[in-house]
Formats: structure tokens, sequence, C-alpha cells
């Protein structure tokens, strides 16, 4: 049997978090077995579907790199399809016209709940033989007996009494086919295999696998996979921080990194961390799957990407940074060497937005001096320094090939101080911090002319200072 897994989400908002592991682990299993994997927009609640979430799943899946196999499938464009099922339904006796009004149900729904009963549809309309009219719905007629049993790639056997299941409905008064109806009729003609989707889906797995029987339809394999939790233990959302995988990107991230870090949200290979995304493939199976829920740890993220960022390609980062700079308004000087900016933060970053912030003072002039560091670095004797570190700096001829780092010693050698008597106001000057790169790297980046004007400003800083 050729598997054939989908994603199909609601374009109702972004693409989110738990959507696109969902996506993810769909994806790998049918990769892994040689299948197929597709894409499917529920778009039949129109007043919620939107074109601009459409596109946001699209760019989403593409930044991601999980591509589909056909054409994507959109629910609206599929209603002549549900309308014959349902009135094959409704001609075989297996569904029903209701007419009962909100009232009357949000009544009988109360006195369930007074009495201690499960909320359920009492099945008032289920043998009046009602016509339609544009004040019905249709309602499937649940088998009043036995049970539905599956086995659940994630849960195991899983039975549902059927008379814990009411009549649901699979028709609005408009027409329009609901859920739980749709996506047994699409999962069945798109020949879907395996259901790869959240658990909070459990509960509606057992009233579609009744509808696939009365259909005589295939019923495909299931497997519930457990929500993602925030860090403090509720459910992930917007407060937890970015839940729209776009806003990854945004920030800073690789979709390399965000794609190893889903895929180990839930599910595991031993105590191996970091995978490719063919090693994903390879590796993948439902039987790795963790029947708890995740927990999201951005700080595992964060290192996650950090060594991806310190294995990528410096063309590709160079690119990133550039477009991340260009964003931030800032103009790219000819004389600064991003490629060698790369080279020089991103075994410290842990994201292309924090490679940015930590090298933005090479690209933009200093508007100041950290305080601390100032009251540390800027004392009188800082003149001297700065003044021989100036005219060694405007005596070399080939900035390119000079040896800075010795250049600093020899300064630090013909004044006899410690090291960091030159070195720490060199350091502010050139970068208006008292940590970063070393000195020579900061001044290989900023070129000669840059790091004498800087070295100067520092100097008249100082001289005003004590002046």
């Amino acid at each position: 049997m050729k598997v054939i897994t989908r994603f199909a989400p609601s374009p109702t908002g972004y693409l989110h978090v738990g959507g696109a592991r969902t996506a993810l682990f769909s994806y790998l299993y049918a990769r892994h077995h040689g299948g197929q994997f597709e894409l499917r927009i529920e778009d039949t609640d129109t007043e919620r579907s939107t074109e601009a979430s459409v596109n946001a799943i699209f760019e989403g899946m593409q930044w991601l790199g999980l591509e589909h196999d056909s054409a994507v499938k959109f629910q609206s464009k599929n209603l002549a399809r549900y309308q014959e099922k349902i009135e094959e339904l409704l001609v075989a006796g297996q569904a029903y016209h209701c007419d009962c009004s909100k009232e009357r149900l949000d009544k009988i729904r109360e006195q369930q709940m007074k009495n201690g009963e499960k909320p359920r549809y009492d099945g008032k309309c289920r043998e009046l033989g009602l016509n339609k009219t544009d004040q019905t719905i249709v309602r499937f007629k649940t088998p009043k007996s036995g049970s539905v049993t599956f086995t659940d790639h994630v849960r195991g056997t899983i039975t549902v009494a059927n008379e814990e299941l009411d009549d649901l409905v699979i028709a609005r008064t408009d027409g329009m086919p609901t859920y739980n109806f749709s996506v047994v009729v699409d999962d069945a003609d798109m020949g879907i295999t395996h259901v790869i989707r959240g658990d909070d889906h459990i509960n509606n797995t057992p009233r579609q696998i009744n509808i696939y029987h009365a259909l005589n339809m295939p019923v495909p394999e299931f497997a519930h996979v457990p929500m993602i939790l925030g860090d403090d233990g509720a459910r992930l959302s917007k407060r937890h921080g970015a839940v729209s995988v776009m806003q990854y990107a945004e920030d800073g991230y690789l979709p390399e990194a965000v794609l190893n870090y889903l895929v180990r949200l839930g599910w595991s290979h031993g105590d191996q961390e970091l995978f490719s995304k063919v090693e994903m493939i390879e590796l993948f199976d439902l039987s790795g799957v963790n029947r708890a829920p995740s927990a999201f740890n951005t700080e595992k993220l964060n290192w996650i990407n950090q060594q991806y960022l310190q294995q990528a390609d410096s063309l590709r980062l160079v690119g990133l940074v550039e477009r991340r700079l260009q964003h931030l308004g800032v103009n790219l000087p000819t004389t600064v060497n991003t490629a060698a900016v790369v080279e020089l933060f991103k075994d410290r970053a842990q994201t292309i937005n924090e490679l940015v912030d930590m090298g933005l003072f090479l690209y933009q002039p200093l508007n100041g001096y950290d305080d601390k560091a100032e009251a540390k670095a800027f004392k009188e004797s800082a003149i001297e320094a700065l003044q021989a570190v100036i005219a060694a700096c405007q005596a070399v001829a080939d900035w390119a090939q000079a040896d800075l780092h010795q250049l600093i010693a020899d300064v630090v050698a013909d004044l006899g101080v410690g090291f960091g008597k030159v070195g720490m106001p060199v350091r502010l000057a050139l970068s208006g911090q008292a940590q970063g790169p070393a000195n020579d790297a900061i001044m290989q980046v900023l070129g000669q002319s840059e790091s004498i004007n800087r070295l100067q400003a520092a100097l008249d800083h100082v001289n005003n200072k004590f002046a």
C-alpha cells in the first residue's frame, strides 16, 4: 500500500507552531515510506477564512521546505461533492433533516448537565422524516449500539461506545458541510492512508469512522500527536512568545533549525539532537512519537539555531545579514565587508538578528560609549595609549596584510604598561563597548581610515574630559 498523508489547515490565521509540526510529521512519514504528501486548505468556514491566511500557510510551508506532491486542494471548490454524499446518506436513511431550534438545544444541554449527563442531541427529529427547508440542518444517524475501535499509532487501541456519541450535524442550514463530514469525503477521495493530526481530534475520530462506514469508504490509519505546551505547562499561545512560523523567520532563525527543533517536539531517536532533513526522512517513524505533551523551550531552539549558524554557508549568511540591515534602515557602507562581520560573530550569535545587533556598530557611527566601560578605560593615561596606536596605524602601508595584533602589542611594549591599559581604551574607541571581538579583528573589518577616525574621536573625547 502506497502511503499518502496530508496536512489540512484552516486558513483562519498564520501557520502556527503546532500546525507546522503536524505538517512536518505527515511530510516525514510519507517521505520515509516513499509515499505522497498532500496539502488541503479547509476553507468552508467562509466567515473566518481569508486569502491572507492561505498565503501565510503557503509562505510558512515554503520557508520550512515542506513541499507537497500534488496541486493544493481547496474544500470550497468541492461543495458539489459534499452535497452529493450528503444526499446519498439521506436517501439511504443514514442521515436526516432536523429543525430543532438553538433555544431548544440549549435547554436540553442545560438540563443534561444539571442531571450530570453528557450533553448530546436527544434524537427528536431522527425518525420524523422531515423535508429540507431553509431552517433545517442535516444530522448523521450514529448507530445506537456497538462501538468504534481503532488502533492509534501513538495512543494504541482506542474503543468508544456509539451510545457515547450523538447524531452530529453534517450540514448547516445553508447546506455548507461541517468539518467532520467534509474531512471524511476529502480523505477518502484523496486516497489518504494515514491521518496524522493533533490529539485534540481524538474525539472526532470515532464519529468520522462511523461516517466512513456509512459511505462505504476505506478508513485510514490514525496517529494523534500530543499538544505542545509552553514553559509554564499551559497550552502554547501568543503569550509564550512567537507561535507563528514566519515570526521565527523575522526573528532571525534558520528554517532548517526550526525544522530540527519541531521534529524533536514529541519525537526522538536515541539521544540525537541535530538532524539534517535527509536524516529526518531516513529515521522518522510514528513509533518514535511520544504520548506525553511536549514543552516548547526557546533556549533549546536558540541552541539548535546557533549550531546551524556555525555550519551555514557564509555567503548565505551574508545575504540574510544584509537583508536584516536593510530592514532596519541601515545603509551598507562599501568599506565594511559583511562576510568578515559574519565570520566575526557567527560563533557568538544565536540568531541572524542577534548577529546583526552585535555587529551594528561596524556599520553605523558610534553615538557614545558605554558609561561603565568609559569610567574604567578612558582615564587620563588613555591619552598616551590612543596617541601611540593612532601613530602606529597611520604608519601602516598595507592594512590588509598588516599584523594588527602585533601593532597593538608593540605599542604596549613601547609604553611599558599592561595590555589592558592599551587594549581597553582601543576597544571602547572602536566599538563603544567593553566586550566583543579582538581589537585587531575589529580594525581589520573597519579598515584603516575608519579605525583611525574612531581612535581620533575617542582621543578628542578623552582630551576634552581632562582639559
